[in-house]
């Protein structure tokens, strides 16, 4: 590999100005699909062999008129105290609202009142109402004109004196992209610029790395409508875009500049750096794919094409890496070092120093007190792991919006007026296909539903009456919160009432619901981690066994991640659901942690954890294999590569860390945890704890057995293949026994 990705490396360079033109026209044609493309709607959300799921398929079997995927508001009024809703004034200003609101946009549906519909507390004598808005349209389908109509559609009720709140998904939009983003950009060129030293060097992996997501979010918008992906694919697709891009074009150029240091001209520093530092951006851009990819274990149609989507902006950060960077090493001349290596490398000479560089240091340090930095690295991220143990999980609602929002508002009103369940409602599905007596089952079903702990109010029974009559919806409202796990004991308890309806009455019965599919959603995540951390992380074993040639190095990489994401996921439950630091990074609400972010964060953490370990391994393996000791190949390891992770690093956290300024609790939440794990495994696991076992184990840890060396294939990571070629020429040039080959190395 090392051999073609060096060919390839300088083709690019000498042919750099096509090669440019080709990435410049890729570019232009995504932005033009994307400018051509309609406007991106909300992604369809299904969870495929769940009851919540069964049931909602049934209703849009039986009653398709029930089941639009419209968007819906609720505007919550609430009386001055003392007043109730009924009062007259109060009243009029309610019917002006729904007058406005009919007249307002011919997006509208459906407009209740709440006078009509049993929609005022306390029987209609209480001080809260709500109006239910229902639209022909979804959500990201919705015109700015219908948002603002809505919007204002309760400020005559607030001049007459109601305190108006609106909730529901129409107010919904794209999730807001503010400047922490940018910010996090700003950084990343500030530790590039003093990483290197020249601004043309710190530009490129930032140019390269905006291009490449700039084609990836293009055609993600581009195909958004066609592949169904969303209005959240983008921001991960961005997110990991962003990261990576940057991370892989750096060690590309970092690697050209130590080139350049020995001596060599710009093209064959060009080949060089790809044939080397490229081979390590491959296989770590391969182990980040695995785990983006991977996710079409859990079997979620939504997780499945956001890894798909993020892992394509990969592969294009890798193409970019590999052939985009060493022709724009090209066109930047020797202006890709700073003024002192520029003029040492004009005089023709070398610039590599002999003094012990920070990374030499710190090597050094660990293989003298190994045993103490792996303790205190075990111990203390395992302390930051605790919380870990009382993870609940969930997904966000609108009562985990900021308090300052228009919908937590409206949510914290209905729950007042109606009981913390209201916002939560279980709809209770009963088929009575197979029944001899519909009536009679849903009938028996509201009975049995009103016998159990924590069910509140239970609505009579509403059939399908122009759809053949045979399936009821039964509306029950739980006493608790949504989130609550007295709600979740109440949706078991239903189901499991259905075997002695089925027995008694041969109908079914299904529950649905937002709430009974959060809780589907939040086990189908459970039981998918375990299946899904196996397959990834046994193939990326597979795949790092290929790149070190050894079985402790890769296990010794898969246990260290594992230690990271735990603890991570212990961060994030202490600042997320304790509450813990939680208004320095603005959590305004705590609750259970989003049910994907486990799942989400191994498979995105590991393949970016194998960035570093590949890079930083990858130099100690090359040192090992051309004859050093292993405590010295550890040492050539870190002084080579400990100053690019690092900045690497930084950079990735700095970037995720952008996102945590989202108003959108899930981005807000997916940013905190990478930013954290990042760091951890970065600068704790791949810094600390992986010398201080490599330094333990010595040789041993690149102990491969015969019979397995023979069979996995030959990748040449350490460009053992270059120096035979190089070594060839040499011999050919009257340099019979390589003696300059042998001083260079």
């Amino acid at each position: 590999m090392a051999t073609f990705l060096y060919r390839l490396g300088r083709f690019a360079f000498r042919r750099r100005r096509y090669v440019a033109l080709v990435w410049v026209a890729l570019l232009a044609l995504a932005g033009f699909g994307a400018a051509s493309a309609a406007t991106a709607t909300s992604s369809s959300f299904s969870i495929p062999g769940t009851e919540a799921q069964r049931a909602f398929d049934l209703l849009k079997e039986r009653n398709p008129n029930a089941s639009a995927d419209g968007a819906t508001a609720r505007i919550v009024f609430k009386a001055p105290e003392g007043q109730k809703m009924a009062d007259q004034a109060n009243k009029a200003a309610v019917e002006k609202t729904i007058a406005g609101l009919k007249a307002g946009s011919d997006q509208v549906a459906a407009v209740t009142d709440p006078f009509k519909a049993n929609a005022v507390s306390k029987n209609g004598q209480g001080p809260i109402a709500y109006v239910q808005v229902s639209y022909k349209a979804n959500a990201m389908q919705l015109t700015d004109d219908t948002r603002d109509a809505l919007k204002k559609s309760g400020d005559e009720a607030k001049k007459a004196g109601l305190t108006v709140e609106i909730g529901g998904d129409a107010l919904q939009a794209m999730p807001e992209q503010g400047a922490g983003e940018i910010i996090g950009v700003i950084i990343a060129g500030v530790v590039l610029v003093i990483t290197f030293g020249s601004l043309v060097a710190a530009g490129l992996p930032l140019l390269t790395a905006l291009i490449g997501v700039g084609i990836g979010i293009s055609t993600i918008t581009a195909l958004a409508n066609v592949l169904d992906l969303g209005t959240t694919t983008g921001t991960l697709a961005m997110m990991i875009g962003l990261a990576v891009g940057i991370d892989y074009a750096l060690f590309i150029v970092s690697r050209y500049r130590a080139e350049l240091a020995e001596g060599r001209e710009r093209e064959e520093a060009a080949g060089r750096a790809v044939g080397t530092a490229g081979s390590a951006v491959v296989f770590a851009g391969l182990t980040v794919v695995i785990a983006l990819v991977g996710l079409a274990v859990v079997n979620i149609p939504m997780l499945t094409k956001m890894g798909a989507a993020a892992a394509g902006t990969v592969v294009i950060a890798v193409l970019i890496a590999l052939t985009l960077i060493p022709a724009l090493l090209g066109f930047a001349g020797k202006r890709v070092l700073g003024r002192k290596a520029r003029k040492a490398h004009e005089q023709g000479e070398k610039t590599a120093s002999g003094k012990p560089n920070m990374g030499t240091r710190w090597a050094s340090f660990v293989l003298r007190k190994p045993v103490w930095v792996l303790l205190v690295g075990v111990l203390g991220l395992g302390a930051i792991a605790l919380p870990a143990s009382s993870l609940q999980m969930g997904l966000p609602d609108d009562g985990s919006q900021p308090t300052s929002t228009t919908q937590r508002r409206a949510y914290d009103t209905l729950s007042e007026g109606f009981g913390p369940g209201f916002n939560g409602p279980l709809m209770v599905v009963v088929d009575g296909k197979d029944s001899t007596n519909p009536q009679a089952a849903a009938n028996k079903t509201v009975d049995a539903i009103k016998k159990l702990p924590d069910a509140g109010p239970v609505l009579p029974p509403l059939f399908n009456k122009d759809h053949g009559n045979n399936t009821a919806t039964i509306t029950v409202i739980p006493k608790s919160k949504p989130s609550s796990t007295q709600t979740e004991d109440l949706v078991h308890s239903i189901r499991d009432t259905n075997e002695s309806i089925k027995a008694e009455t041969g109908a079914k019965l299904l529950v649905t619901g937002s709430t009974a599919m959060n809780i589907d959603f939040s086990q189908k995540m459970n039981d998918a981690l375990l299946p899904y951390l196996a397959l990834v992380v046994g193939l990326a074993f597979l795949l790092l066994m290929v790149v070190f040639r050894s079985v402790l190095v890769p296990l010794k990489a898969a246990l260290g991640f594992l230690l990271s994401v735990v603890a991570a996921l212990g961060a994030v439950v202490a600042v997320f659901q304790w509450g813990w630091l939680g208004s320095l990074f603005g959590v305004q609400q705590t609750g259970p942690i989003m049910s994907m972010m486990p799942i989400f964060m191994v498979g995105v953490v590991f393949g970016l954890a194998m960035d570093y370990e590949v890079f930083l391994v990858t130099r100690m393996r090359e040192a090992y294999v051309h004859g050093e000791r292993p405590g010295q190949a550890i040492v050539t390891g870190f002084k080579h590569g400990a100053r690019v992770v690092t900045a690497a690093a930084v950079i990735m956290i700095a970037v995720f860390s952008g996102f945590i300024g989202s108003s959108e609790q899930m981005i807000k939440m997916i940013g905190f945890g990478l930013a954290i794990a990042v760091f951890f495994d970065a600068f704790i696991v791949r810094m600390a704890i992986v010398p201080a076992v490599l330094a333990l184990l010595g040789a041993k840890a690149w102990w491969l057995p015969r019979w397995l060396d023979r069979v996995l294939p030959n990748v040449d990571v350490e460009g053992e293949g270059l120096r035979k070629q190089e070594a060839a020429e040499l011999d050919s040039d009257g340099d019979p026994d390589g003696r300059r080959e042998l001083a260079r190395v």
